[in-house]
């Protein structure tokens, strides 16, 4: 039997940003839409959309066309959620910004985008960000207009010098979000997200979640990724749940705060947040009896921290969603009627209104059930293209529309998918196929180990070696003979790692990912490796 699955048919929503979020805003006038715990910001729907008209306003004000592009280059704020609704009801395409991004990227997306309004703040903890757009636009001839900046009289007058939003009827296959995903080479690639691209993912979602206007969604994940954007924002569009912002970035013990205080019923993270949070030294202190479940996404989730977190955390119906920006993003998820074994160790079934298969490496045919392949999607999630860039889009996306994820997966008799690991992070040792997630998983079963990172370094008999970076639990001391005595005899030889190294940290993105290519890097120089490095292989 073949890898391939379709999802079940549902009514697919042809509505926009606006309309959707304009219907909410009438079911639910006096529920509480949006709380921004740093900011001391509380709304209700018809507050939130006071200020989205408010912010609307202003965009037009500002002489914008329809389909001007205007970016946010910020980190977690009310303003943020103003201007991603506030964009649909004036026209405008809001392209999202790494707030980790300095002069040279800056410099690029805004080129690349043809942005004509920047919203940032002036400066906060992590970066001058007056200072870095000056240096990216400086001696550049940019189509950037404006700068105005969040939380100033910049905003102020922004909005004092509002008028009428021309009319205008927009279409859902209208581009609504550009956003900015560096894939494995090259400059950051803008993918284009239509309304109806994200607007029904965030329904899919939703009924994923059974939310409610009556939940309350712990977001400490970052707006301008699809995980803030799509699975917070457009969930809560569609179903009337409200947003709670714990802060500007991510921090463990103002996460835990947010849904003690705020008695939040679902949380979100990937799963770098949720390890921080049960690790936190006041993780005892916090009331988690008011969450039912959340997600998990964003990179690979531990068997055993997802486990944790539905037992330490009270998250009886957490989930695992497995997708990319590339398709809106989520195209694969478990329910809370999934029995626990398929919400660890799988990362769920096809999504509604969309195709799945599993292709392999060389021949591109689909593999039988049971093998590894390339995770290929299609259906109305996959993205409009890449902006601009029409080979990139054709070499993401094949002339059948299967958006070709670079995934590789397994698919189970019962048609749940279980990830193996990136195409271009799998290990090949002495001829060997080694999956990082396969020793990950397993290593993390280990009583003192808090996380783990395993990684491919090059080897001058081998080819590649395994190399792994632990995070031991805190008060635990770990030997690499530990490690080895663990595994011995549980998995097979080849996965053993043959580096070890003990560590404080890893080097993450903003949104908690792993820069695992960092790690790789680091291990090369460590271990004296650039002579194996440097070998060329067929």
């Amino acid at each position: 039997m073949d890898s391939y699955v379709r999802g079940p048919e549902t009514p697919v929503l042809e509505q926009t940003i606006e309309q959707t979020f304009t219907r909410t805003v009438r079911k639910f006038p006096d529920v509480d839409a949006l709380i921004s715990r740093h900011q001391n910001i509380r709304l209700t729907w018809a507050g939130l959309d006071r200020e989205v008209e408010r912010t609307a306003r202003g965009l037009a004000g500002l002489g914008l066309a329809r389909g001007s592009r205007v970016g946010i280059w910020s980190p977690n704020c009310a303003e943020w959620s103003y201007l991603h609704y506030a964009s649909s009801r004036a026209g405008v395409v809001l392209v999202n910004i790494n707030p980790a991004y300095r002069a040279h990227e800056l410099e690029y997306v805004l080129r690349k985008s043809r942005i004509e309004a920047i919203f940032l703040p002036e400066a906060d903890d992590r970066a001058p960000y007056r200072e870095i757009l000056d240096r990216a636009v400086h001696g550049q001839d940019l189509p950037l207009k404006h700068s105005i900046y969040l939380g100033t009289d910049s905003w102020s007058r922004f909005i004092d010098d509002g008028r009428d939003i021309p009319s205008f009827e927009a279409s859902p296959n209208d581009v609504a979000n550009i956003q900015y995903t560096s894939g494995t080479t090259g400059n950051p690639k803008g993918v284009l997200l239509t309304h109806r691209n994200v607007v029904n993912n965030g329904q899919c979602l939703a009924a994923l979640l059974g939310a409610t206007e009556r939940d309350r969604i712990c977001v400490p994940v970052p707006l301008y990724h699809c995980f803030g954007c799509v699975i917070g924002a457009m969930v809560s569009i569609n179903s009337g749940a409200a947003m709670v912002y714990p802060g500007a970035r991510f921090h463990a013990l103002p996460t835990m705060q947010a849904i003690h205080e705020e008695r939040c019923t679902l949380v979100y993270g990937v799963p770098t947040m949720f390890i921080a949070q049960l690790n936190h030294a006041e993780f005892a202190n916090f009331d988690f009896s008011s969450l039912r479940g959340g997600i998990m996404a964003g990179a690979p989730c531990p068997v055993e921290i997802m486990k944790r977190v539905i037992r330490e955390m009270n998250c009886g119906q957490l989930t695992i969603v497995y997708g990319q920006t590339e398709s809106s993003p989520v195209i694969t998820g478990s329910t809370a009627d999934d029995t626990l074994d398929h919400r660890c160790n799988t990362v769920g079934c096809v999504f509604p209104n969309t195709e799945i298969k599993l292709i392999g490496r060389e021949s591109l045919a689909t593999v039988p059930r049971g093998e590894v392949g390339e995770i290929c999607a299609r259906g109305y999630a996959i993205m409009k293209g890449y902006d601009d860039d029409p080979v990139a889009t054709a070499e993401a996306v094949d002339g059948e529309g299967w958006l070709h994820t670079g995934d590789l997966a397994v698919m189970l008799p019962d048609g749940y998918f279980h990830l193996t690991g990136r195409k271009k992070d799998m290990i090949i040792r002495g001829g060997e196929n080694v999956y990082p997630k396969e020793i990950e998983s397993f290593i993390h079963q280990h009583p003192k180990v808090a996380n783990v990172e395993v990684v491919g370094v090059p080897d001058m008999k081998l080819g590649e070696a395994v190399a792994a970076w632990i995070i031991p639990r805190p008060g635990c001391e770990l030997t690499e003979q530990e490690i080895r005595d663990f595994c011995q005899g549980s998995i097979a030889h080849f996965k053993i790692p043959h580096y070890i190294r003990f560590v404080d940290s890893f080097p993450t993105t903003v949104t908690g990912k792993t820069q695992k290519y960092i790690i790789r890097q680091q291990e090369i120089e460590f271990r004296g490796l650039r002579e194996a490095a440097q070998l060329v292989t067929a």
